[in-house]
């Protein structure tokens, strides 16, 4: 008889059920591959040792020993910092292939003929080509004969391998190959133009790269937004596409007046564009040097991301000089690596994440190799560096350029409309001070209260300006000024209107402004005291783009008055002028001009953030010395005559009068500070004390 079976409990019996019955549920979501196409990607980087061989034929001991800016380290730097921190793998530096697992190796190539013909003549490919074959004397001629551009044998195949490689990187990141990419070129090129090689550039690598990618991708890339942070105008790459639509041109760049290479008109800032073009190029021209990341940052928020969200462009490309990177002694500004990630990292959300790095300046090694790595780093996926000073100002004149450039874009970006523009005016019907009209200038408004409200409490007159086509009130006099021993001569722009603005619309609301006329207790202290008062206005023109003209007009005028009327005033002994905002020109222009020292005791001049006004002495060279004697500077405590912080004793030179430095800022405030010590130095100059004394 057998045993029957007796079945036992297996502690593990139950897993099958359990996975059993897992397998019985209805799945929801089946596992798949991470649906990403930009994260799993390499960064890409262009890089090749044969581009170093551009280099400059010494000619002395002394640029052995100080070579060129425009040094062949300046992209070996660049690579060794990458491998000292890890971004690439290559021990000898040599340029090997397989570079990690972080960034891919894009082979580099010589552009073609027909590539660089699409921007450059085909006389300047010629001349390019044609150095190969040189003798060492006609390197150097044509050395000394260029726009501050060198050559030697290997020039030609070093340009056209930095613009195959900008043209191969941009291809890269357009195919997919890689996310984004950094093309680690040289000699750079946003200088060249399509008939010329200048500014240390041969080819324009950005613009051949972006001609090319626009005629062999047109299905996807439409539109290219070329962003110019070099601390120089890219004139070569802004001439290529000044009247494309396709192509959004931005720059950063010192300006100067013109003064700061290249030095040229078509960098200033009212030049957008032509043809189709017309609104799709932007300068952001720094009136100043020392800028940095505050200014850079303001400059991106306030304009470069709001435009370029707007154009929506397919491919960015970053002409990315870093001459404006603190310790570059040629950009003299002090942008630091971390700023360099912010604005990289800002430009990645763009174009799908679409980017393309193109190296430009740059010429200090240790400046540009710890910007590139802060760029590189970023470009990889690392967030950036906080900025080393997160709350600090803009410098006023960069505050007040950038609100230039969106006042004069906001003529095409519907962006710039709704935060600055006027819907409902454009300017561009004519003004005029008739009733009849439309458009009634505001300054014409306030000068009409102005003398209507002196003539009504003080019995102020016109003063006749004869055959000078200003409006008859520009200026007014207290009754019989011509009999008085004592005047004061006020010199000033427009009030300044404190109003509330509409967001919406751009207007302003008049029940909500106000005219905050602090130099109005001058005239009101003068004529307590029973002195003379002649009351000069000089408005700035709303058409001309920086008022050079209203300056000019200030110098004019006070040269008639002086010549027709005040030498003559017998009984005028003593004379203060008292300038405000760009006014004081014309009392600086006068002060050189004509020997005054007869009559004029004392000058005070408020310019709050307006640009000091030498005096240039042409009568007597001793007028210097007496003009700083004799005078007082009211500045901003921000004005940029000052210098940056770390340069506390910074002092502006004599030429300028005894400039000091206010507490506060803007006009209302400085003049209200120093109200009591410019009339104490007045009292002073006239021999007189205030009953305080």
């Amino acid at each position: 008889m057998t045993e029957p079976s007796v079945k036992r409990e297996n502690p593990d019996s139950q897993k099958p059920a359990e996975s059993s019955t897992h397998s019985k549920r209805q799945m929801i979501v089946a596992p798949c591959a991470p649906k990403l196409r930009y994260t799993p990607l390499k960064t890409g980087l262009c890089y090749d040792v044969r581009m170093r061989y551009h280099a400059k034929i010494f000619t002395s001991y002394f640029e052995y020993i100080d070579p060129h800016p425009e040094d062949p380290r300046r992209i070996y730097r660049i690579y060794k910092i990458l491998a000292e921190n890890g971004l690439i793998t290559d021990p000898m530096l040599s340029g090997i292939d397989d570079i990690g697992d972080l960034m891919l190796k894009i082979p580099v190539r010589e552009a073609t003929s027909q590539e660089v013909l699409e921007v450059h003549s085909k006389e300047h490919l010629e001349f390019i080509e044609s150095v190969t074959k040189m003798s060492h004397d006609e390197l150097l001629k044509s050395t000394e004969t260029g726009d501050s551009v060198y050559f030697n044998n290997d020039s030609s195949s070093s340009a056209k391998l930095s613009c195959g490689g900008a043209i191969e990187a941009c291809k890269a990141v357009v195919e997919g190959r890689v996310k984004n990419a950094f093309a680690v070129v040289r000699p750079p090129g946003h200088h060249s133009e399509p008939e010329s090689a200048g500014g240390f550039c041969l080819f324009s690598n950005v613009a051949v790269a972006s001609k090319n990618i626009l005629r062999n991708y047109p299905e996807s890339v439409r539109r290219i937004m070329i962003l110019d942070w070099d601390i120089h105008h890219g004139n070569g790459t802004q001439k290529a596409f000044y009247d494309d639509d396709r192509v959004l041109y931005i720059s950063l760049h010192r300006f100067e007046l013109g003064k700061y290479y290249p030095g040229t008109a078509q960098g200033h800032y009212d030049k957008t564009g032509e043809g189709k073009g017309e609104g799709f190029n932007c300068n952001i021209t720094w009136p100043v040097g020392g800028v940095g990341d505050a200014e850079y940052m303001w400059a991106f928020e306030q304009v470069v991301m709001p435009m370029s969200r707007e154009f929506r462009p397919d491919l960015v490309i970053i002409s990315a000089g870093f001459d404006a990177a603190d310790g570059d002694t040629i950009g003299q500004c002090h942008v630091s690596p971390s700023c360099y990630g912010h604005m990289t990292h800002m430009l990645k959300s763009l174009a799908n994440g679409n980017l393309c790095v193109v190296l430009e300046g740059g010429y200090n090694l240790d400046a540009i190799a710890r910007s590139a790595l802060s760029v590189a780093k970023v470009l990889i996926g690392e967030p950036p560096e906080e900025l080393l000073d997160p709350v600090k100002d803009p410098k006023p004149e960069a505050i007040e350029i950038i609100n230039k450039v969106i006042r004069l874009q906001s003529k095409y970006w519907k962006c710039f409309q709704r935060r600055h523009g006027n819907s409902g005016c454009t300017f561009e019907k004519h003004m005029t001070e008739s009733i009849s009209t439309d458009n009634f200038p505001l300054q014409s408004a306030i000068r009409q209260q102005q003398f209507s409200a002196l003539s009504k409490e003080f019995g102020f007159v016109k003063f006749p300006l004869f055959e000078m086509k200003l409006s008859d009130d520009t200026v007014i006099c207290s009754p019989e000024v011509y009999n008085k021993d004592t005047i004061i001569i006020l010199v000033r722009d427009t009030p300044e209107i404190w109003a509330k603005r509409d967001v919406i619309q751009g207007t302003i609301d008049p029940s909500a402004s106000i005219i905050t006329d602090a130099a109005l207790a001058f005239i009101k202290w003068a004529m307590e005291r029973n002195y003379g008062v002649i009351d000069v206005n000089i408005p700035q023109s709303l058409f001309e783009q920086d008022n050079y003209s209203a300056m000019i007009t200030a110098q004019e005028v006070m040269s008639f008055m002086w010549d027709n009327y005040i030498r003559f005033f017998g009984s005028a002994s003593k004379i203060a002028f008292v300038g405000v905002g760009d006014a004081c020109s014309g009392i600086v222009h006068l002060l050189g001009h004509r020997d005054t020292r007869s009559k004029v005791k004392s000058v005070i001049n408020f310019i709050a953030q307006k640009t000091l006004k030498p005096l240039i002495p042409l009568v007597d060279e001793t007028l210097g010395d007496w003009y700083f004697k004799n005078s007082l500077v009211f500045s901003d405590k921000n004005h940029a005559c000052w210098g940056d912080n770390e340069n506390e004793n910074k002092k502006p030179r004599k030429k300028f009068g005894r400039v000091l430095r206010c507490n506060s800022d803007g006009l209302t405030n400085i003049i209200e500070e120093r109200f009591e010590e410019a009339t104490d130095f007045m009292l002073d100059s006239f021999e007189e004390w205030s009953e305080s004394d």
